[in-house]
């Protein structure tokens, strides 16, 4: 009789136990969402095209915009127009970011004109490459108010195409060929581009 009492008595305590963690869960979950809920007179908004998914990493540069326009071929050519800029400012920063890293750890006769000549041929491949982007999400939206189209669009290049593009470009250069040395200036970008898939 008393291990039936017993056994009761610890069905009981494991089912008020059970209860009170269910309950500590849900205000648990409450807390959350008015935690994650935004200030008063603020309201949240979905962009198109964006999020982490869009985030340049250390395989490919990613860029994301918007255009809008009353004509909907205009909206798309202003978004792509945007993104290009976005995406050719973030490779020219690391680029820049990978030359410095680069002429400074070579012997190099008069590095600051070395270092203008690399950044000169980069811009050049920057700009040729710009047209071999890859279209990774576009959506078109008309707004209701205006009658106005708008674009949203991601687009993403290749680390290792503009890699080789810039390897093909500076081996060529006659007054940079001396001086560079392909495996030391990929292993420098491939360390700024591991930097970049941290961020």
């Amino acid at each position: 009789m008393k291990t039936l009492n017993t056994s009761r008595t610890i069905t009981v305590l494991m089912t008020a136990l059970m209860l009170s963690g269910a309950m500590t869960a849900c205000k648990s979950k409450k807390k959350a969402a008015a935690a994650a809920a935004p200030p008063d007179g603020e309201t949240e908004v979905k962009v198109l095209c964006s999020g982490p998914e869009y985030f340049t990493d250390n395989k490919v540069f990613r860029a994301n915009a918007l255009g809008e326009s009353m004509d909907q071929a205009t909206a798309k050519k202003k978004a792509m127009s945007n993104a290009r800029a976005d995406l050719a400012a973030s490779i020219n920063t690391q680029v820049k970011a990978v030359i410095d890293n680069y002429v400074n750890s070579r012997e190099m006769n008069n590095r600051e004109e070395v270092g203008e000549r690399y950044e000169a041929l980069a811009r050049e491949v920057v700009d040729q490459k710009l047209t071999g982007t890859k279209t990774i999400c576009e959506k078109m939206m008309k707004v209701n108010s205006s009658g106005n189209y708008k674009c949203y669009v991601a687009i993403e290049l290749s680390a290792q195409e503009l890699l080789a593009a810039y390897n093909e470009r500076l081996s060529t250069d006659e007054r940079l060929r001396i001086d560079y040395d392909y495996e030391k200036f990929k292993e420098t970008f491939e360390k700024e581009m591991e930097k970049m898939g941290k961020k």
